[in-house]
């Protein structure tokens, strides 16, 4: 990357890490939907359907979910995540006027648990902290990322069953951890 060059969004973090970012078109729709796939697949492994049954359930899913995400956040930022010139997950983000709201957030597998996640949410709490805001996002229990959630800082407000609503304050982690640098 060139030292020059403007770092999208001021994530200076994923820019080192080689992510780059682009607005969802269209013809991202089936490789967010293998994203979308990828996130549920433990979960339909313990069903009896058809592989074909599931692909047709995961599609039938994923396009209610965009249908959703259209319609109560049409302000949101929807992108591609790409590392190393490869589209590796989707990040879906709501700039409001109190906070940041991660709609989504979903790496493909193989991509997962190398330290691009923590990348991305690095940045957005730096970039929400600059703004005076803080973060949330709905994480699923069991979802292993609630870990890295927690070590970042966020704490559990709300539970609502299978989700927790996390939340990250500037206020809190500075708090918390005085005088050390993120």
């Amino acid at each position: 990357m060139n030292a020059d060059a403007p770092v999208p969004f001021g994530w200076a973090r994923a820019a080192k890490a080689g992510l780059t970012f682009r607005p969802i078109a269209d013809a991202d729709l089936p490789f967010l939907a293998l994203v979308y796939a990828s996130t549920r697949k433990q979960e339909l492994a313990a069903t009896a359907m058809t592989d074909l049954q599931k692909a047709a359930f995961l599609l039938l899913q994923f396009r209610a979910q965009q249908e959703h995400y259209q319609k109560h956040y049409p302000q949101a930022d929807r992108l591609v995540v790409m590392g190393g010139g490869e589209d590796i997950g989707r990040l879906y983000i709501e700039r409001g006027p109190a906070e940041h709201s991660i709609i989504d957030i979903a790496l493909l597998p193989e991509y997962r648990g190398h330290g691009a996640g923590e990348v991305l949410l690095r940045d957005l709490t730096d970039e929400a902290a600059a703004a005076g805001k803080g973060v949330s996002t709905h994480v699923e229990k069991h979802n292993p990322a609630i870990h890295l959630y927690r070590r970042l800082g966020f704490v559990t407000e709300q539970d609502n069953g299978v989700y927790e609503l996390v939340r990250w304050t500037p206020t809190r982690v500075a708090a918390a951890q005085p005088g050390l640098p993120r």
